[in-house]
């Protein structure tokens, strides 16, 4: 008798586990049914993680204010997003296992980022080749949408920074001798400083140094290309370089008595810059995306409601991948279907997007068309110091 009860007791079990588990499946197929799942990448550890940080934060915020709205409306039918972030440490290696892990474990329909114009690189064309569309908030490196016609970005691209940095310094600053000094193992370190040497160089003046160093997550003593760009007696120097080794060699640069004043890109844009630089960056100026001074209301509502979320201020960063983040939701609205060619081509429809960075409209390139903002260091802070537009 006890054997009897015994079986029918494990017969019951493994019935209930049955039908448990397939009440789990079918949830879980209900959720997938009525989910977008999309993909994020950043370098949220290593020498470049406020701009991951930043950018995962904004991410975060976009898709739950869509999903507090009820999500978005698709082909009649309403869906949530869920965001998966990866983080890809600012190396390419792990920037294309993030992109290999959203695309075949996770399913993402799109993916937001990366960051890093290297990392951008090494993730696009798995992007590409899998169909998967992708809109990388801040990689400037004109290469990266070359890769394929499922790559987009929400930042302005290299040769449009490097010339405005060069118009900067020669018209407005009235310089005429340039240093420049920059990682040769970094597509937008390179890319921008040559940009710039190009520049100057048509406008009229000279490039007295062009030094370069490989590595900057790793390169910690500058003294001897600084050495060399003291004799040249510039009087500006041009770092396109990324905040925490630009505090380094301006900490440098003023310690060995180099005096004139220091521009760069949009890769000094983080609140790092100021913590690590401190004095020796004070008076300096950048060209960046966005300014959280811009007294446009799209602006301060984003402003307000990423410093109440985060408590601080958000950065280019940050603005640019809310800004991703709002572009591929339209385009999930407006496409045809959830397939990736549809989601393509409908964010190559998009037309004077109102995006917190500016209005978008992407060119033949998937490059958006848009200005600038030049930014000056003032007492630790970063100020608003001129917009130029193309």
């Amino acid at each position: 008798m006890a054997e009897r009860i015994c079986n029918y007791l494990q017969r019951y079990a493994v019935s209930v586990i049955l039908i448990c588990g397939l009440l789990i499946m079918q949830s879980g197929c209900a959720q997938k049914e009525n989910t977008i799942k999309i993909g994020g990448v950043g370098p949220v550890t290593g020498g470049a993680a406020t701009y991951g940080i930043s950018t995962r934060n904004a991410c975060r915020m976009a898709v739950e204010e869509i999903n507090r709205q009820g999500g978005i409306e698709a082909g009649g039918k309403k869906y949530k997003i869920d965001l998966i972030f990866e983080d890809d440490e600012g190396r390419p290696e792990s920037a294309a296992n993030a992109y290999r892990k959203l695309i075949d474990q996770d399913g993402v329909a799109a993916i937001v980022g990366t960051v890093m114009s290297k990392c951008s690189l090494a993730g696009a064309p798995i992007a590409q080749e899998a169909h998967v569309p992708m809109i990388s908030n801040a990689s400037t490196n004109p290469q990266v949408t070359l890769v394929g016609d499922y790559i987009f970005r929400a930042c302005f691209i290299d040769p449009f920074q490097g010339r405005i940095m060069a118009n900067f310094a020669f018209t407005s600053l009235g310089k005429r001798r340039a240093a420049v000094l920059f990682d040769n193992g970094n597509d937008y370190n390179k890319g921008l400083a040559e940009f710039f040497k190009v520049r100057f160089t048509e406008l009229g003046g000279e490039i007295v140094a062009y030094e370069a160093f490989t590595d900057e997550d790793k390169t910690q003593d500058f003294s001897a290309q600084l050495t060399k760009i003291k004799a040249a007696g510039p009087d500006i120097l041009f770092l396109p370089n990324y905040y925490s080794s630009v505090a380094l060699i301006a900490k440098q640069a003023r310690a060995m008595g180099i005096d004139v004043p220091m521009i760069g890109g949009d890769g000094w844009d983080s609140p790092q810059l100021m913590v690590l630089g401190k004095e020796a960056v004070e008076g300096n100026f950048f060209s960046t995306h966005f300014s959280k001074d811009d007294p446009s209301p799209q602006v301060q509502k984003f402003v307000k409601s990423y410093a109440e979320k985060y408590q601080q201020d958000p950065d280019a960063l940050a603005a640019l991948a809310y800004d991703a983040c709002l572009i591929l939701f339209e385009a999930l609205r407006t496409a045809r279907s959830l397939k990736g060619e549809d989601i393509r081509d409908a964010l190559k429809n998009i037309r004077n997007f109102a995006a917190v960075s500016g209005q978008i409209t992407f060119d033949a390139q998937r490059n958006p068309i848009k200005g600038a903002v030049i930014v000056k260091i003032e007492n630790g802070r970063q100020v608003f110091y001129q917009r130029i537009n193309p």
